[in-house]
């Protein structure tokens, strides 16, 4: 008995070792290496590999995965999206999502969309690879969306273009400069009394998860910490003039979904 622990105990390390290994290598290492490289420069150097490169996009892109690395609180955020969109009057509207995102949130946003009336939505990333990975994945809605490679910073959308937009943990990827440059782009292109709808990470009420999340930030994604405090959307959202912000938080206040209006 003691041996069979012993040897399950060791094989579990190894596993999540490795696991760790291969997550760190594409992410934080991946910048660690472009920075020694010199090649931090362009446009989408904050991107990690696991986004552009079409072989790993595939082989991550898969739910249970997806869930798991969000505490199994992944369905739970989408459905608070979806719920909003459901209330939402959308008839004739364009709805964007700012940046692909893995798993099912871009076919549950869709549906939602439909559903209320939208006439059109419109998925927008700076990756082709992510767009042509998202467009396979919705193929069943191929006559109501369209698909455009665009910067969050710098879109190409006209001012009031769009009744909703859907951004699902794009902010903690950015370099803190380029989060609110994300921001003032989201409701840049919402029309008055337009949605935004905000995912993300959260400070965590308990001091054990929020320990576990620092040392998850710290060594895989360098940039999320700032959303605790220096950079909490909300607190931005909140200068802008009219807007008005819900906040909802899930599991102990890991996870959040935010709801800004923009001013009619």
């Amino acid at each position: 008995m003691t041996a069979w622990f012993s040897y399950t105990a060791f094989a579990v390390t190894v596993v999540l070792a490795s696991t760790a290994l291969f997550f760190f290598t594409l992410t934080r290492g991946a910048l660690l290496m472009r920075g020694f490289a010199g090649r931090l420069t362009h446009d989408a150097a904050h991107v990690y590999p696991i986004y552009s490169n079409m072989r790993l996009i595939r082989l991550i892109d898969w739910q249970p995965i997806i869930s798991a690395i969000l505490l199994f609180q992944y369905s739970n955020l989408v459905s608070i999206i979806v719920h909003g969109l459901n209330r939402d009057n959308l008839k004739g509207k364009q709805i964007l999502i700012t940046s692909c995102a893995f798993g099912n949130v871009m076919p549950r946003v869709t549906q939602a969309a439909i559903d209320s009336g939208a006439s059109k939505v419109l998925v927008a990333d700076i990756i082709q690879n992510e767009l042509d990975h998202a467009e396979r994945k919705m193929t069943v809605y191929a006559g109501k969306t369209a698909y455009a490679q665009d910067n969050a910073i710098a879109m190409k959308q006209a001012d009031s273009s769009v009744s909703a937009n859907v951004m699902f943990f794009l902010l903690h990827e950015l370099p803190n400069d380029l989060k609110n440059e994300a921001i003032k782009e989201a409701m840049r292109v919402l029309e008055p009394g337009g949605k935004l709808y905000l995912g993300e990470f959260h400070r965590p009420s308990t001091w054990v998860l929020r320990a576990l999340s620092w040392t998850y930030f710290k060594v895989f994604e360098p940039y999320g910490l700032s959303l605790w405090n220096t950079h909490d959307p909300v607190l931005q959202l909140q200068a802008m003039p009219g807007v008005k912000c819900e906040r909802h938080t899930v599991f102990f206040d890991n996870f959040q979904v935010i709801v800004a209006t923009k001013p009619a």
